[in-house]
């Protein structure tokens, strides 16, 4: 009777030396110092782009909300507003407004101050425009420089 594969002991095969590339010794790769530095520095990078966006978006003290936008002409067009700021404090509001195309037509600094005891207050302003708006916005409120 003569062996079959089934009866052969099974053992890794063998290839001749030289040939099919260099052979990896079994088991798992461990992370390299670079692999490590490069995790480091990115959750750096990471780190310093979300605190740069919640400076800029995300403070909680102010806050912004379009009532409504209205008199649309060609020359201007007035935005209502709510903010929220800080008791009795004040803040710096960006608007804008937009044509049809998106384009920007107008883009103004408005300062805010709350009345002492009060969060919240509500303004209309007028924005002056270089073409007929389509939308006003408030992009921001931050706290005054």
């Amino acid at each position: 009777m003569s062996e079959t594969h089934a009866t052969v002991a099974p053992e890794a095969p063998t290839f001749p030396p030289g040939r099919y590339g260099r052979r990896r010794q079994p088991g798992g790769r461990r992370p390299t110092v670079l692999a490590v530095v490069a995790l480091v520095v990115l959750l750096a990078v990471l780190s310093v782009i979300a605190l740069r966006l919640y400076r800029q978006y995300g403070d909680p003290n102010y806050d912004s909300q379009v009532i409504t936008y209205t008199d649309i002409t060609d020359k201007q067009v007035r935005v209502d507003f709510r903010v929220t700021v800080p008791t009795g404090g004040s803040a710096v509001c960006l608007l804008r407004a937009r044509d049809r195309d998106g384009n920007e037509v107008a883009r103004e600094q408005v300062t805010v101050t709350a009345p002492p005891g009060e969060r919240h207050v509500t303004v209309q302003h007028r924005l002056a425009t270089t073409g007929r708006p389509f939308i006003g916005e408030v992009l921001r409120c931050r706290p005054p420089a």
